[in-house]
């Protein structure tokens, strides 16, 4: 049977369009980022009839293909989320003229905003650019009639957030304990599945729905066995949302920790989502704007909200471990230290992150950031001695990210941090003995 011949439609700008035809024939690769996460997400699309491929390769290939097409100039989450890409389209696993590639646009001032613009470039440049570009955003950017964004999608994806987020907090909290290796994983894999089942069949994003599995996920981690005497240096990881969750941005960090005999504590994305959130209420109180924009971004405001009291009840109630800081907390932390106009990137929330994660007991911080990042240079690496003035605990190491930069390097100014934390360990167990 003949294979009906795809139509390329452009829009008035020269747009290559995303068609209702390509939806049914194509397949679209997304990069990968927070794999629990994402996992999920990748299952949210297909159920909706899109053919959704999430590329998990770590190949150092990677950045030599980034570097090949995007500008060294540019941050390095842009070359490799699209050297990502570009290197999934030449490995000839795919139909090039079946597929297309997804990415998310952000409308705010981020560099983020453009990656869709540098990606174009790089197609053209590598002689791909008749692979079309889905824009993944909830700005109302780059329409394409083949690809929409419904409530059920939305409030699917709001689900895949906070079930990543205590599937990932849950993993990081007991994994360096447990009796049995391997558990941890296995329970992981065990929930993942199910939640993906569930959110394919009609439910598990209903409010109530999310209460009770994560009320259930919950306890099933309260029962593995654990060993609690083990003497383990506690981390947090804060950053540039690529280079904090991708193990291809970070050089496999979360990994490295755990090597090192370290609990890690990597704040959910919520918090992260809440931040997006609030500041478009925000924007809209400060200078004006649609009325219905901010009726809809209040109740999103609030449904992520619920979920999150949600997420800590159930921590609260059926395990023995702290819950996280709820986001009015984390934004009151950061009062007359860092600015709430401050925005771009994570913005303040990235300083609020590290005082939370000190507060919570987590005093030794890994701040990422990739190299030239000025929002995360300024909230990050900037904030680190005030934050130190603050609370004599903090313990923390910035870390560039960048295709030139050596990862024993890194790993080297990792360890010092480590062992400061060792110190401060022991010496506060000499004490409480004393």
């Amino acid at each position: 049977m003949k294979t009906k011949e795809i139509k390329y439609k452009y829009d008035k700008n020269g747009r290559l369009l995303f068609t209702k035809q390509m939806r049914k024939e194509f397949t679209i690769l997304f990069p990968m980022m927070a794999p629990i996460h994402f996992t999920i997400l990748q299952q949210v699309f297909n159920h909706y009839g899109y053919n959704a491929k999430l590329l998990t390769s770590t190949s150092p290939e990677i950045a030599q293909t980034g570097l090949k097409y995007v500008h060294n100039d540019t941050c390095y989450p842009a070359i490799l989320s699209l050297g990502q890409l570009i290197n999934a389209l030449q490995s000839g696993e795919y139909d090039t003229k079946k597929v297309a590639l997804m990415i998310t646009q952000t409308g705010g001032g981020c560099r983020a905003s453009n990656y869709i613009f540098l990606l174009r470039k790089a197609l053209k440049k590598a002689g791909l650019e008749h692979v079309p570009v889905v824009s993944v955003n909830l700005s109302g950017m780059e329409k394409n009639p083949g690809f929409h964004i419904t409530i059920g999608m939305l409030r699917r994806t709001i689900a895949a957030v906070i079930y990543g987020d205590l599937l990932m907090c849950l993993k990081n909290r007991v994994e360096p304990y447990e009796v049995k290796k391997g558990s941890t994983e296995e329970l992981v894999m065990y929930w993942q599945d199910k939640l993906v089942k569930q959110m394919t069949n009609k439910s598990g994003f209903k409010f109530k729905d999310i209460r009770r599995n994560m009320d259930l996920i919950a306890q099933d981690f309260g029962k593995l066995e654990l060993d609690q005497t083990r003497k383990i240096v506690k981390v947090g990881i804060v950053g540039e949302i690529y280079v904090k969750y991708a193990s291809l941005g970070n050089n496999c960090l979360e990994d490295f920790l755990k090597k090192e005999n370290c609990e890690v504590n990597l704040p959910g994305m919520m918090n992260f989502v809440l931040f997006k959130i609030d500041n478009r209420i925000e924007d809209i109180n400060l200078y004006g704007g649609s009325f219905l924009k901010k009726v809809i971004c209040k109740w999103l405001f609030n449904q992520c909200m619920e979920m999150q009291k949600s997420f800590n009840y159930s921590i609260k109630h059926y395990t023995n471990f702290a819950p996280p800081a709820e986001y009015s907390h984390v934004k009151e932390l950061v009062k007359g230290i860092n600015g709430y106009g401050n925005k771009m990137g994570e913005g303040w929330l990235l300083t609020a992150e590290m005082l939370e994660l000190v507060d919570a007991g987590y005093p030794n911080i890994v701040c990422t950031q990739p190299f030239g990042c000025l929002p995360n240079h300024i909230s990050g690496k900037g904030m680190i001695r005030k934050i130190m003035e603050l609370d004599s605990r903090a313990n923390i190491v910035a870390v560039d990210y960048d295709a030139g930069a050596p990862k024993v390097n890194q790993e080297n100014r990792i360890k010092l941090m480590l062992s400061i934390g060792r110190e401060n360990m022991n010496k506060e167990e000499e004490e409480v003995a004393v």
